[in-house]
C-alpha cells in the first residue's frame, strides 16, 4: 500500500491516563502491579496447560489462545503508558501505527475466541455425548485461526484506512495508546469513510459477539434447567460461570467504551473505561479461569511436585 501521509508529522505525544502530576507516582505503581500480575498470571496458565497432559482439551485449547492474546495485546501498550506516568510519553508515527494495528488485532481475536469458548460449552452441555467428535482437534483449530483472520482482516482495514490520512501539525493523542477514535481528531483531510469503516467493524463484533453467545448461554440455560439432580445442576454452572464474568467485563466495558462516542462530556468516561478491557481483563481472566477451577488446581499440584520434588 502506497503511503500519501504529506504531514510532517512524525511523531507523537501521548497525553496519558491522567495529566495531574500529584497522581502520576500513585498510577505508575498501580499499573505496574497490574501489568506484573497480567504477565506472570497469563504466561503461567500458558506454561501450565502446555505441561499438563489432563488440560489438553478443546476447552484449554481455546483458553491457552485467550491467555496468549491477553499476554501479547497487554504487551502492545503498557510499557509505553507507564513510560507516560514517569517522562513525556513519544511514539513515533510508524510506532502509533503498529500498536494500532496489534491493538485492533488482539482485540478482535479475543471477541472472537470468547465466541469459540460459549460454542465449546454449548457442546460439552448441551450435545454431552458428540463432544469429542463435534469440538475435534480440527474444528478447534480451525475456530482459532478463523479468529486470528478475522482480528487480523478488521485490524487492516482500521489501520490500512489510517495510513492514507493526512495529518495537521497537531501531534496530541488525547489517550495512553494510538487508538482510532482519537488519532481521528488530529487529521485535516475528511474522515468519513474512516468513522464508517471503524463502527462498522466494531458494531459487527460487538453485535456478533453478544448475540451468538447469548444464544449459546441461552441454550445453556434451558438445558442445565433440565438436570433433575441440584448437583448436577451446580456442576454445570460452575463450567460456564467463569467466561460469562469474563465476557461480561470484557464486552460491556468494550461496548460502553465505543457505543458512548457521540455522548457529550464522555471522553473521560472512555479513556477510564477502556481502563478495564486492556488492563483488567487481561489480568483477571487467568484468575477467572483458575481459582474457582478444580483440573487447573489439580494440574498445577501435580506440576509443582513434580519440578519441586
Amino acid at each position: 500500500m502506497t503511503l500519501r501521509n504529506s504531514s510532517s508529522v512524525t511523531e507523537f505525544i501521548l497525553m496519558g491516563l491522567s495529566e495531574q502530576s500529584e497522581f502520576q507516582l500513585i498510577l505508575f505503581l498501580l499499573f505496574l502491579g497490574i501489568y506484573v500480575l497480567t504477565v506472570v498470571g497469563n504466561l503461567g496458565l500458558i506454561t501450565l496447560i502446555a505441561l499438563s497432559s489432563s488440560l489438553h482439551t478443546p476447552m484449554y485449547f481455546f483458553l491457552f489462545n485467550l491467555s496468549f492474546i491477553d499476554l501479547c495485546y497487554s504487551c502492545v501498550f503498557t510499557p509505553q503508558m507507564l513510560k507516560d506516568f514517569v517522562s513525556e510519553n513519544i511514539i513515533s508515527y510508524m510506532g502509533c501505527m503498529a500498536q494500532l494495528f496489534f491493538f485492533c488485532f488482539f482485540v478482535n481475536s479475543e471477541c472472537y475466541v470468547l465466541i469459540s469458548m460459549a460454542y465449546d460449552r454449548y457442546v460439552a452441555i448441551c450435545n454431552p455425548l458428540l463432544y469429542t467428535v463435534t469440538m475435534s482437534p480440527q474444528v478447534c483449530s480451525g475456530l482459532v485461526f478463523g479468529s486470528y483472520v478475522i482480528g487480523f482482516a478488521g485490524a487492516m482495514a482500521h489501520t490500512g484506512s489510517m495510513l492514507r490520512l493526512t495529518f495537521c501539525d497537531s501531534n496530541i493523542i488525547d489517550h495512553y495508546l494510538c487508538e482510532v477514535l482519537p488519532l481521528l481528531q488530529l487529521f485535516c483531510t475528511s474522515t468519513h469513510v474512516n468513522k464508517l469503516v471503524f463502527f462498522i467493524v466494531v458494531g459487527v463484533v460487538i453485535t456478533l459477539s453478544s448475540i451468538s453467545i447469548f444464544i449459546s448461554y441461552a441454550f445453556i440455560l434451558s438445558n442445565i434447567l433440565c438436570i433433575p439432580s441440584a448437583e448436577g445442576r451446580s456442576q454445570a454452572f460452575s463450567t460456564c460461570g467463569s467466561h460469562i464474568v469474563a465476557v461480561a467485563v470484557f464486552l460491556g466495558s468494550g461496548a460502553f467504551t465505543y457505543l458512548t462516542t457521540s455522548f457529550p462530556g464522555s471522553r473521560d468516561q472512555r479513556k477510564f473505561a477502556s481502563v478495564f478491557y486492556t488492563n483488567v481483563v487481561p489480568m483477571l481472566n487467568p484468575l477467572i479461569y483458575s481459582l474457582r477451577n478444580k483440573d487447573v488446581k489439580l494440574a498445577l499440584s501435580k506440576t509443582l511436585k513434580r519440578v519441586l520434588f
